[in-house]
């Protein structure tokens, strides 16, 4: 068995009958059993995944065919999975799911295998994936780092060759900065693109989920079958006219690409000089392939009052939601700040929303994608934040990464893809921001810049990268 086959990959041998999905779950489990070390998963459904193998492998042979029919998969700890909790790293008295969450009901419906649920912090809070009662996830890259948070354990999955793509979740950067750090594609989709129920509003808007990935083809590939809504959602849109793996194979056309730098009001813009190097040369990289690039920073405004009572507020509804809960204190402070201020404040948080769209939305008159660091650091170290406070934390994540959050907040789709690797190894990623609903343009874009890059055949373990100038 080949190591790091790819989601596409995997799913036209199972169809051609090139291999089994016992195969394929079986080596997907000893990868996971190997790297144990890494704490991608918080569970493995090894018995259960084995059989589900062996039903879709009769199920080939009947002659049925499904987008991934027989490919193993990981979902993150705050998605419900029918018979397993939903912790989310908080311990309490949890109780098994008796439902599907629909993003997995749509993964079953594809023919997905769910090998397992990854790593998380308490309540999606952090860029590290920790907590103290369910362990920590390592970076493939160097476990004495941490993959990113809050999706960290689907980004160590994916980029330890564990799974060939996973679900996470992103409500400030989630999915995307665990994509920078570990070298990986990860696509936050526009607000609604991916139904959150049995949560109807995740976070109040800000959350929502979406694919990690070696490749743009296979990223793509899980948000179409991760794509729609549920009839209960607060948000509604309507299905893209083309598949977006059809977007991962399209020339994306000459376009305008604004670099910026800019941080948000308020927060802290100290940029690693290794980072801004690494987009400054993915900058020139996109110029070479014929876009017109140029710097022109998006105008933020009081983009964080839209923030803040949303995150605070979310936190605060999932804390309550568990039966006897026992947080962290600084997932306590943050919890009792959305139940004293982030709920009071959510109506103004929400009807800021137009203002918002509108002003940032500016800047895509004279561009079509905004280009930007996706974080400000490189990788953390693990336990950086062992023991720290509401405070310290809070101020020293927000200092890591500032870039991706506003995104959140507008509800517009952005793509991490690998810029590079530091002097010590570590990734580096550059955020692509698109405009609202236009997922598309991204990932063609982001399709083109791998085929010219080269990322996807690059492993942990390998020599060093020397991340070329030009």
């Amino acid at each position: 068995m080949r190591d790091y086959l790819g989601l596409a990959e995997q799913a036209e041998l199972l169809a051609r009958g090139e291999i089994s999905a016992v195969e394929l779950v079986g080596h997907s489990l000893a990868r996971i059993e190997a790297g144990a070390e890494l704490g991608a998963f918080r569970v493995v459904r090894a018995e259960a995944a084995l059989a589900e193998a062996a039903q879709a492998d009769k199920r080939l042979r009947d002659g049925e065919r499904l987008p991934l029919l027989g490919v193993p998969v990981a979902i993150k700890d705050d998605t419900d999975l029918a018979g397993e909790t939903t912790p989310f790293a908080v311990m309490g008295d949890h109780k098994p799911a008796t439902r599907d969450a629909e993003q997995v009901r749509r993964l079953r419906a594809a023919g997905a295998i769910i090998v397992g649920k990854t790593t998380t912090c308490e309540i999606g809070l952090w860029p590290f994936s920790e907590s103290p009662g369910y362990g920590c996830a390592r970076n493939p890259w160097n476990p004495d780092h941490t993959p990113g948070g809050s999706s960290g354990g689907s980004a160590a999955a994916v980029a330890a060759g564990m799974v060939a793509a996973a679900v996470g979740s992103d409500g400030a950067g989630s999915i995307r900065i665990p994509a920078a750090w570990t070298g990986l594609v990860g696509i936050k989709p526009q607000r609604g693109r991916v139904s959150g129920f049995p949560h109807r509003d995740p976070f109040n808007g800000i959350t929502v989920w979406g694919p990690l990935a070696r490749t743009v083809g296979d990223a793509a590939l899980l948000l179409d079958v991760l794509t729609g809504c549920h009839a209960e959602d607060v948000y509604q849109l309507d299905a893209p006219g083309t598949p977006f793996a059809a977007a991962a194979t399209r020339d994306p056309g000459r376009l305008r690409i604004a670099i910026s730098f800019k941080t948000a009001f308020g927060v802290s813009g100290r940029l690693d000089p290794e980072i801004r190097l690494a987009v400054e040369r993915v900058a020139r990289r996109l110029t070479d392939l014929g876009h017109k690039v140029f710097p022109a920073d998006p105008d933020y405004g009081l983009v964080a009052l839209g923030l803040v009572p949303r995150g605070t507020a979310g936190v605060a509804d999932w804390l309550d939601s568990i039966p006897n809960p026992v947080p962290e204190p600084r997932t306590a402070v943050e919890a009792k700040l959305g139940r004293l201020v982030g709920r009071r404040l959510l109506p103004l948080a929400k009807r800021m929303d137009p203002g918002l769209r509108r002003r940032v939305g500016r800047i895509f008159q004279y561009a079509d994608v905004v280009l930007t660091p996706t974080t400000a650091q490189l990788p953390l170290k693990v336990g950086a934040f062992d023991g720290a406070g509401y405070q310290k934390t809070q101020s020293g994540v927000a200092a890591a990464c500032p870039y991706a959050w506003t995104w959140n907040v507008l509800g517009w789709p952005g793509v991490n893809v690998p810029a590079g690797f530091s002097s010590s190894g570590l990734p580096i990623g550059a955020q692509l921001l698109g405009h609202d609903s236009d997922e598309a343009t991204l990932i063609s874009l982001a399709a083109q810049l791998e085929k010219a890059e080269g990322w996807a055949e690059r492993r942990p373990g390998q020599e060093p990268v020397r991340t070329p100038r030009r």
